[in-house]
């Protein structure tokens, strides 16, 4: 969703425009920002599923013009500051805790400014798994690995080709060579150059420290502003046998045929 240029309406920098978005996940863009904007998100859920909802924002690498707040009952909080220079920061917060508030900050100059960011609304239990503090890189469960290939965004069996490590965002970039596709909610995993061999990349944290190695993995994780986010990502061999325990004692919460 784009806004027009604040330069068009000069003589009103105090205006304050309510806007209203039903998409559960999108983007904002305002260019030369003046005033303030109230952002209601008014997802085509039950309201009674709002305080089930996290809503999460990751700024443009380039906005600049505003801060932008969250807003409640007339009391502000400063989520992102004008200027703040975070890569690939991302900033989450309850539906319940308020809106946003995107306040244009006063400018010397008439420089093209613009304020933007990617918005997205989950569910608490799945932006707790992207966003967990304790223990982030610790092996899942059986019990977490077999949940896991039923409610992922993708499911796929692969080798790790590559490793790069992106130290300034904290950020490591797994580059997959995929073996079996079970599953994916966007096409993050496509046929590459004529041999037709299945790639894709998955980020994680770079304190896990993932170094390219032998062995397949079922690697498994959720869609995160258009970007695959590691979850759980046992050995293959591994994951065949709690497969089976599973299947052979009838727990296993979904059918996916590991072989």
């Amino acid at each position: 969703l784009s806004f027009p240029s604040g330069l068009t309406h000069e003589s009103h920098k105090k205006d304050v425009e309510q806007v209203y978005l039903r998409c559960s996940e999108g983007s904002i863009e305002w260019m030369y920002p003046t005033g303030a904007l109230i952002v209601n998100l008014r997802p085509n859920t039950s309201p009674a599923s709002y305080k089930h909802l996290t809503v999460c924002i990751k700024p443009f690498k380039d906005s600049a013009g505003a801060n932008i707040y969250l807003e409640k009952t007339g009391e502000l909080k400063l989520l992102v500051r004008d200027g703040d220079r975070s890569p690939s920061k991302v900033y989450c917060f309850g539906y319940d805790q308020g809106g946003l508030f995107i306040e244009a900050t006063p400018q010397q100059d008439i420089s093209r400014k613009i304020t933007g960011f990617q918005y997205e609304l989950m569910s608490k239990g799945i932006a707790s798994d992207l966003h967990t503090v304790s223990a982030p890189c610790r092996p899942c469960s059986d019990t977490e690995v077999l949940l896991a290939v039923c409610t992922s965004d993708f499911v796929i069996r692969g080798s790790i080709q590559d490793v790069t490590n992106e130290a300034e965002e904290q950020e490591s970039i797994i580059h997959v060579g995929v073996n079996k596709l079970y599953r994916q909610k966007n096409k993050v995993f496509q046929l590459t150059g004529e041999s037709g061999n299945w790639r894709g990349q998955i980020k994680t944290l770079l304190e896990c420290g993932v170094k390219p190695g032998d062995g397949d993995f079922l690697f498994t994780g959720r869609m995160h502003f258009g970007e695959a986010r590691l979850g759980c990502a046992p050995r293959f061999k591994d994951f065949q046998r709690m497969y089976k325990e599973a299947k052979d004692k009838g727990l296993n919460p979904c059918e996916i045929g590991p072989d």
